[in-house]
């Protein structure tokens, strides 16, 4: 099964999934948007990476009830979502199925997000994707990343594997549905060391570069485009 293939099949119940597996997704999202400084009225361009059924962007349009959203994604059902959830005729928003490893443009956004789907490539990708993200950034533009950290050490990722384990077991979700997560996880999943993952950004041109808030195995990156 390819990944697209493997999210599309989890459609009908992802965005609750994520609500109750992810560690702390409310602190999660609020560190995210906490980053955001500009206009309350601001007509942000936004770029949503892997965005899934737009939870980031949805978060983001609460804040920012003018911005312009893009949205990409592989997996088409997923998108679909989105569509529903934001509207089919909405003038602020364009769907786009596409593999944003081939992400081109100059200087065309604002902001680009991404949450839990950078970490399905590889290292190499990682870091040609970073390159490309900084290239479509505008002079003073945010890229807010909310991703997958790898354990330093087998004592850590054992930890965060089974903390895990545990809070999904507690969700309420069938033994089918955590299997199905599990093996998503086991199948698809390349995270990188955090350290990894803040040089590689710094290497790119990012400025103002850190991990803003850790869970566990989750993480909330910031990058800033230098202003020039």
């Amino acid at each position: 099964m390819t990944i697209d293939e493997a999210f599309d099949a989890s459609v009908a119940y992802y965005d609750d999934w994520m609500v109750k597996a992810l560690p702390n997704y409310s602190d999660i999202f609020s560190s995210a948007l906490a980053l955001l400084s500009f206009e309350p009225q601001a007509s942000l361009d936004v770029l949503d990476l892997g965005a899934g059924t737009g939870l980031f962007s949805s978060h983001v349009l609460g804040k920012y009830p003018q911005a312009n959203f893009v949205l990409v994604d592989l997996a088409e059902k997923m998108l679909g979502v989105a569509r529903s959830r934001f509207g089919n005729d909405s003038d602020q928003f364009q769907y786009v199925l596409a593999d944003y490893r081939k992400l081109e443009g100059q200087a065309d956004y604002d902001l680009v997000i991404s949450s839990l789907s950078i970490h399905h490539l590889n290292d190499a990708d990682k870091q040609a994707l970073f390159g490309r993200i900084h290239t479509i950034l505008r002079k003073g533009g945010l890229f807010i990343n909310i991703d997958q950290i790898r354990g330093e050490t087998p004592y850590l990722r054992d930890l965060y594997w089974n903390h895990w384990l545990e809070q999904v077991r507690v969700s309420g979700f069938s033994q089918e549905r955590i299997q199905e997560s599990i093996d998503r996880r086991t199948t698809y999943d390349k995270e990188a060391l955090l350290e990894e993952q803040i040089d590689w950004l710094k290497s790119c041109g990012f400025q103002n570069v850190d991990c803003i808030y850790k869970n566990f195995f989750v993480g909330v990156f910031l990058g800033m485009k230098d202003e020039g």
